[in-house]
């Protein structure tokens, strides 16, 4: 249904809203709320300045602002001035926003006092800007002269009244989109264009009215957040919640405040928001129905989403062009897999082909065309590409579909290959022509890499030249003129660019052809990560429990309990009825036979699982001696120890808060004991204890060293020996060894009896030019191994295991060994294990896996440290992502593994709320505190970045620079808050930019107004070939500051970090 009486000139529409609403919330951000009648009279009076600042009808006015009611209100003044609005991306980098203000023709900015430093870094060469800056935040500084304080306008009587003349088919606004070319194009639209998708789709699907609260997370710079928020609010006379969308938590909390009746979000805004609202317990029983934009969402998120909230998922397709939805489904409609619905009301929707223009039947692929008053009017100074894309009346989308018998679209590709990563577009040519200007590159291509959570991240393949690219700086140089949701996620060596006969990359193929990963961006979530033991808090009160200790424990242990409080009694009859103790202590035997504890702890596991029914409260502590290697002074851990821990974690997972793992170190004395009990109170599932000291594990994220070429590892003089050729993953393994890696020499070794699948993997190397030789031998027999292994031709240079368990624990580790013992005379370049994450993670369904992949990550730790092999122990994840290989390769970590998104681990919070002025402390030294926190802010974002240290980050270079994300920005806003009680918004990193700006705003915070002068640090400027990117979930504060507290300390003391 139309809603036609929402078609009318936007002065109008403000008067008439603030006259039927008067003082009802419109717009609320985080610092302020307007009601209809302020928004008309505010705009009024901003319109009227705008004149007085020499803006005519017809001038073209930037919006340079993140998420607040005044970039609202400036959609709106603008066009009541008759100016055409320019909203702009508040995270666009220095290159980007010079081209944009110099193509837009830009006469005046609204902008805020965060962009002035970069407003003047790029204007310094252009005709004058006329500049409004807003203000209103607690620490924001006096403007310099000649810049206009915005709300002093908004609060103030112009001399010349607003235009308030512009009509429905003028022009009001002006878009940037990626366009075929690479460079973004303005698109035009008027206020009819924009309304009619207002009254068209946004209103009547949504069933948008008065009554309506609306939850919005999205960019408002964005063309969706214009049409459906900005737009589509004040038409029904609704009211909005503007929040940023850089983080779930905070969203989250918001929402849970407030009761929100309508909620808009791209799929991984959803994907976040459902897997907090888990974390949290939070439904949402007010909640009518859910927007998505960006993309299409899947079945499982939509239910996942509406399982989750209680509201049904509305699916829109449209584009900046047609200015909102062109197909859309209605959430009372049937529900078509993958499909973004029927046409909007009014529209005209064709599927050709573009080859022949003619229509294609019902099923088949084609171009989408569309027709209506929501069309553009065309490209800002761009007559060429206006006359491609709007042709007889009709507007090419360059978007591929298929209609079924019912009209429903289901887009299936694109023409033009942007790239969407969550929501935001990303044409290939723009990220290669920047690539292209990196010494050594000859050729490059982007394209699109699946993505569970982001739908797809950009990825750059690479031809080098004869003398080789440093792939760090052509990261850096990416990061220096793209916005950081375009820098490449992963950037790989690529023998050739796969190209048409007309010389068009044929992007489609890119992702099948072996790739050698080079270096890769600071992504937010997935990769490699590594164990890291840290100090826990302060252990627990124990009380007064009944232990009863199963096993052969120490004496010393048994008397350490003792001296804790607990009483202890030796053994549980778990066959016997009654009660079971408040905890059991299962004691991993010490053997000499592999597999032979890990076996008994199953058994013990097996009979207390039968018996914990009788008591729910019941704990199973199960302590192993010596089984993690804790850090360098610790030693490596024990392989048959460890194997219990991957049992073990198994068991906790179908067992969850019943289940404990301790590590005790290889001798069980009496103060592990008189620990125990205090580090089982905290309720830690797992831990270690060393010299009576608490440590916990954490999930460290891992980066490749982009500086180190992995290449040499395989393709020298000698032979890779391969075993589990038989294997899926072993075939896998063997191709990208020799079409990534270019490794010649191979020895496939397969499993007896599983001819056919090696034979296959042997031909396919074969006709790829490298020499192999197939041989079957079982890996347990130290005879057969070494008449296998006489085949190699030449020297054995690096031995790949890839075989898979399926014997005993026993029957891994004899192959392990025999593998070790008949290679270590060879001068080896890599000892590469094939493992599993469940060796860290479990695996409530397969706890044998995880048993044999946490022997296989200690066996690699003890090569590396006891006998100098360069061992490494990779586990991968549900999928084998063979780009995780050439990663951990540069890394020299004897163990890592690959998380996914929803890997368990630990993850940061966002701070709670606290008093500010609580957290002054007014006796520390001026001219010391603000060098401290320029030192606390570096030392996180070396800590995030794995940087050597905080004299590796200059306190004036920019976060963006160093490869932040915005993953990396919410986490260094949660660490700062813990740390000083503030509550940060999660754009600090990208308000404040760099670490000295950064501090000054924490010092303003706490301290208020005053000096802000840091001292002069000796940092050097990092080099662009160093590493850049481990990042943390475990944290360590410069000088061991864990608190706000000890951060006062610290300062306090006048101590050095």
């Amino acid at each position: 249904m139309l809603r036609t009486e929402l078609l009318r000139p936007l002065h109008e529409l403000l008067r008439r809203q603030s006259e039927r609403f008067g003082q009802k919330t419109a717009y609320r951000d985080d610092r302020r709320a307007i009601g209809y009648a302020d928004l008309e009279t505010r705009t009024r009076r901003l319109a009227g300045h705008l004149a007085d600042l020499g803006i005519r009808p017809g001038d073209r006015v930037a919006l340079l602002l993140g998420n607040r009611v005044e970039t609202v209100e400036s959609y709106y003044a603008v066009a009541r001035s008759g100016a055409i609005g320019v909203p702009l991306n508040p995270r666009s980098s220095d290159a980007e926003l010079a081209h944009l203000l110099q193509d837009s023709g830009a006469q005046a900015i609204v902008t805020d006092a965060y962009h002035l430093d970069q407003l003047g870094r790029v204007t310094a060469d252009r005709a004058p800007l006329t500049v409004l800056v807003v203000g209103g935040d607690p620490d924001d500084e006096p403007l310099p002269a000649g810049l206009h304080p915005y709300e002093q306008l908004a609060t103030s009587e112009p001399g010349r009244p607003a235009y308030d003349g512009l009509g429905l088919d003028d022009i009001a606004w002006m878009l940037y989109t990626s366009g075929t070319t690479g460079k973004p194009k303005g698109v035009l639209s008027t206020t009819r264009n924009c309304l009619w998708s207002v009254a068209a789709s946004y209103a009547p699907v949504l069933d948008l009215s008065e009554r309506d609260r609306v939850l919005w997370p999205l960019p408002l710079f964005h063309s969706l957040s214009h049409i459906a928020c900005v737009l589509s609010v004040a038409s029904v006379g609704a009211t909005a919640r503007i929040v940023d969308g850089l983080s779930a938590a905070d969203v989250l909390d918001i929402w849970a405040t407030e009761d929100f009746t309508v909620v808009a979000g791209v799929p991984t805004m959803y994907h976040h928001l459902v897997r907090e609202a888990r974390a949290r317990d939070f439904t949402a029983p007010g909640l009518r129905v859910g927007l998505v934009g960006g993309a299409i969402t899947t079945a499982e998120l939509r239910n996942v989403v509406e399982t989750a909230f209680g509201a049904p998922l509305v699916d829109a397709y449209g584009s900046t062009e047609t200015c909102g939805s062109i197909t859309i489904n209605w959430p009372s409609g049937a529900r078509v897999e993958g499909s973004c619905g029927l046409p909007v009301v009014g529209l005209g929707v064709r599927l050709v082909d573009h080859r022949t223009g003619l229509d294609v039947t019902d099923g088949t692929e084609g171009e989408v065309w569309v027709r209506g008053p929501n069309v553009m009017a065309g490209y800002h100074n761009q007559p060429e590409a206006t006359a491609e894309a709007l042709k007889d009346g009709w507007y090419r989308t360059g978007d591929l579909a298929r209609r079924d018998e019912a009209g429903y679209f289901t887009v299936t590709g694109r023409i033009r290959e942007l790239v969407i990563r969550a929501g935001e577009n990303i044409h290939p040519l723009e990220v290669e022509s920047v690539l292209r200007t990196v010494p050594g590159i000859d050729d490059v291509a982007v394209a699109g890499k699946p993505h569970p959570v982001l739908g797809e991240i950009p990825v750059a393949y690479v031809v080098p030249g004869a003398d080789g690219f440093d792939p760090a700086t052509a990261l850096a140089a990416c990061r220096e003129r793209l916005s950081y949701f375009k820098v490449p996620e992963e950037l790989y060596e690529i023998r050739e660019i796969p190209r048409t006969a007309s010389g068009k990359v044929t992007r489609r193929l890119l992702l099948e052809l072996p790739a050698l990963l080079r270096a890769m961006g600071n992504g937010d979530e997935e990769g490699l990560h590594r164990l890291e033991w840290i100090p826990g808090g302060a252990d627990a009160p124990a009380g007064e429990r009944l232990w009863a200790v199963e096993g052969d424990p120490d004496p010393s242990l048994l008397a350490g309990l003792r001296s804790a409080g607990v009483r202890v009694r030796p053994g549980v009859d778990t066959a016997a009825d009654g009660a079971l103790p408040d905890v059991t202590l299962l004691v991993a035997p010490e053997t000499t036979e592999a597999g032979s504890a890990e076996s008994s702890v199953a058994s013990a596991i097996d009979a207390w699982t039968a018996a914990e029914g009788r008591t729910p409260d019941s704990r199973l502590v199960v302590v192993t001696r010596g089984a993690m290697a804790t850090g360098p002074e610790d030693g490596p851990g024990n392989p048959d120890q460890a194997a219990v821990w991957g049992l073990v974690r198994s068991a906790r997972l179908a067992h969850p808060g019943r289940v404990t793992l301790a590590d005790l170190g290889p001798v069980l004395d009496e103060d592990s004991g008189r620990a125990l009990p205090g580090a089982v109170a905290t309720g830690e599932p797992e831990f270690a204890v060393r010299a009576g000291v608490t440590l916990l594990p954490h999930h460290v994220r891992v980066a490749m060293d982009s500086g180190h070429d992995a290449r040499g590892t395989f393709d020298g003089p000698g032979t890779v020996v391969l075993t589990g050729a038989d294997t899926p993953r072993g075939a896998a393994l063997a191709d990208h060894l020799v079409g990534a890696h270019g490794a010649r020499r191979l020895l496939l070794v397969s499993s007896p009896g599983t001819g056919t699948a090696a034979t296959t993997t042997y031909e396919r190397l074969v006709a790829a030019g490298a020499e192999v030789r197939l041989v079957a031998c079982d890996l347990t027999a130290e005879d057969e191994l070494a008449d296998a292994l006489a085949q190699a031709e030449g020297p054995v240079r690096a031995v790949v295991h890839a075989s898979e368990p399926t014997g005993p624990l026993a029957a891994t580790a004899a192959g392990l060994r025999n593998l070790h013992r008949l290679t270590r005379a060879s001068d080896l370049s890599a000892f590469v294990l094939c493992s599993s994450a469940a060796g860290v993670t479990g695996d409530r369904d397969d706890a044998r896996t995880a048993a044999h992949a946490a022997y296989l990550d200690a066996f690699a730790v003890r090569l590396r440290a006891e006998h100098g092999v360069p061992a490494l122990s990779l586990g991968w994840g549900p999928q084998d992502d063979l780009a995780a290989l050439d990663a951990a390769l540069t890394t020299g970590h004897p163990h890592l593994f690959v998380a996914g998104p929803d890997t368990e681990r630990d993850r940061g919070a966002a701070p709670t709320a606290r008093s500010t002025r609580s957290a002054r402390r007014e006796d520390f030294a001026d001219g010391d505190r603000m060098r401290r926190l320029v030192d606390l802010v570096r030392g996180h974002v070396a800590d995030l970045l794995a940087l050597p240290g905080l004299q590796s980050v200059p306190t004036g270079r920019a976060f963006k620079d160093l490869g932040f994300t915005s993953a990396n920005a919410v986490e260094l806003r949660n660490r700062l808050g813990e740390a000083t009680g503030l509550r940060l918004p999660p754009t600090s990193a990208f308000d404040h930019p760099t670490p000295e700006a950064l501090a000054r705003r924490l010092h303003r915070g706490l301290f208020g107004a005053g000096e802000e002068t840091a001292e002069p640090a000796a940092a050097p400027v990092l080099a662009l070939d160093e590493p850049v990117a481990i990042v943390g979930v475990a944290c360590r504060f410069p000088g061991g500051v864990s608190s706000p507290e000890d951060l006062w300390r610290l300062v306090a003391g006048e101590v050095d970090v």
